[in-house]
């Protein structure tokens, strides 16, 4: 397990890549990214969706609730990302393939 110090460090510049990805993408996906005090916000035009980010510091994870399920993402320090161990997927390719889903929209990409 990464130690504190460098949780923080790379879940800020996680967040901060994603963001800036989500921001590019979301003028035609029909969603909106919010930051609001360290926890990420995706919003949907439909009003009755969202999705959340969350840092999970004591347990160095970063928390994904969307589509009806939480996602658990810990630091690879062999892909120097954080991925979902059970799909071996990173934070913007989970997040891009829950965008897809969620909007059935194939050609959201997160550059």
């Amino acid at each position: 397990m990464i130690d504190e110090a460098q949780f923080r460090r790379e879940s800020d510049r996680a967040f901060h890549h994603l963001k800036q990805s989500l921001i590019e993408a979301e003028e035609d996906g029909g969603f909106e990214a919010e930051d609001n005090n360290g926890v990420l916000n995706v919003l949907f035009e439909d009003g009755s969706t969202k999705f959340v980010f969350t840092p999970q510091t004591p347990v160095r994870q970063i928390w994904i609730s969307a589509r009806t399920s939480s996602f658990k993402l810990e630091w690879s320090e062999e892909a120097a990302a954080f991925v979902l161990a059970k799909t071996g997927e990173t934070l913007k390719a989970l997040t891009q393939r829950l965008l897809r889903e969620q909007t059935g929209d194939d050609a959201i990409v997160l550059t």
